[in-house]
């Protein structure tokens, strides 16, 4: 199992590895290491929370996430993404933009000596903007999870009266929206205030359409959660039967998504994805400037160990072994998210961003052992007395 799913994240690190040596020689193969094992430090809450939408779909999205789906992380988050912002907030032709990402200036200096910006110092520039567009999304997703009333609850002082507060229809809306005026008002730049509120607008609003799109078409999927059978023969055409394989537990056709349904998780799991790379592209930066060294170690080793920790959680059925693990990364995410708009005007550092996000997931799963021990020997117990 372990060698099946991580293997193909391996052969692909060692070649990153070895591009990045040829690259820049051993600097370059030291901080294409030192990018991918942050990647992977700040996105196990990603993969997490990847493993409970992965569960959803059918073999097919699965294997769409894991080749389609890598293509994106890696050159569309990791590559072409730090260039997109430097196109249109610079107001530079693409390939200017990766001539300047090519070519940093002298010393590492943020600006060449005829007083222009550097490919650095712009995408920092843009920063207010992206944290504000990423912050949202993550912060409705963290928001709709915790305001929702479930029977299994981990902090259950905070989770249950939360729960209870969100019988108030789009509560998680108005309070995504009431932080954003406050952020856009008292922590964003002057000159930024206008974007940043623009950005994070634009965040909740993807949230809101992919999540609603998923939402709309796993309720209409033929035989699923009573969708119609006129909802079109493709729509099932995805299915795969064969899902005791993917999850290692007896299979459940209604928690499988397909067709149309399937195709907007899938969408919704890039989007989920990109939101969470915000914050390990930019503090790529703090270690090197070098797009091509980021697109290796963020995205050849990174992005790929995270799709494989992904699915071995999904195929070993660990969410269901570790009950509280879900909630665990879901409290991760929020602390992201505060993070990422806190980042607007405070610097946190990259290190701290990981480790609250590890804090969480560690007690989390520390909290599932306990719970196991205890449910372990109250059958015990039962089975002992029943015997007398």
């Amino acid at each position: 199992m372990i060698v099946r799913v991580f293997g193909l994240s391996v052969l692909v690190s060692l070649a990153a590895l070895a591009a990045a040596f040829l690259y820049r020689g051993w600097t370059g193969l030291a901080l294409c290491a030192i990018l991918g094992i942050l990647e992977v430090s700040l996105s196990f809450d990603n993969a997490v929370i990847n493993a409970t939408v992965l569960e959803r779909m059918s073999l097919f999205w699965q294997r769409m996430f894991l080749t389609v789906g890598i293509v994106i992380a890696v050159f569309g988050m990791r590559l072409l993404f730090p260039l997109a912002i430097v196109w249109i907030t610079g107001g530079l032709a693409p390939a200017e933009a990766f001539r300047l990402a090519m070519n940093p200036p002298p010393d590492g200096a943020d600006h060449f000596p005829d007083g222009s910006p550097s490919y650095e110092a712009i995408l920092l520039e843009a920063h207010p903007q992206i944290a504000a567009f990423g912050g949202m999304f993550l912060l409705l997703l963290f928001l709709n999870f915790v305001l929702s009333n479930r029977d299994l609850t981990w902090l259950s002082w905070i989770e249950r009266p939360l729960g209870q507060l969100g019988r108030l229809d789009q509560l998680a809306v108005v309070i995504a929206m009431v932080v954003l005026v406050v952020v856009a008002e008292y922590l964003s730049p002057d000159d930024s205030r206008a974007t940043v509120l623009i950005s994070g607008l634009l965040g909740a609003v993807t949230y809101l359409l992919v999540d609603g799109l998923s939402s709309l078409f796993q309720r209409r999927q033929p035989g699923v959660f009573g969708g119609s059978p006129d909802d079109g023969p493709g729509d099932a055409s995805a299915m795969d039967t064969d899902t005791s394989t993917r999850t290692g537990r007896d299979p459940h056709p209604t928690t499988v998504a397909v067709g149309k349904a399937g195709f907007f998780l899938f969408l919704y799991l890039e989007v989920l994805d990109a939101s969470f790379s915000f914050d390990g592209v930019i503090g790529a930066f703090a270690i090197t400037p070098d797009p091509i060294l980021i697109a290796l170690g963020l995205g050849f080793i990174g992005a790929m160990f995270v799709r494989s920790i992904t699915i071995y959680l999904v195929r070993q059925g660990t969410l269901g072994q570790y009950r509280y693990l879900e909630h665990g990364a879901h409290w991760a995410i929020g602390a992201l998210a505060v993070i990422l708009l806190l980042s607007i005007q405070i610097e946190v550092n990259e290190v701290v961003t990981g480790l609250v996000g590890v804090a969480f997931i560690s007690a989390a799963m520390a909290s599932s052992v306990r719970a196991n021990r205890c449910d372990g020997r109250r059958r015990s117990d039962h089975e002992a007395a029943g015997t007398h």
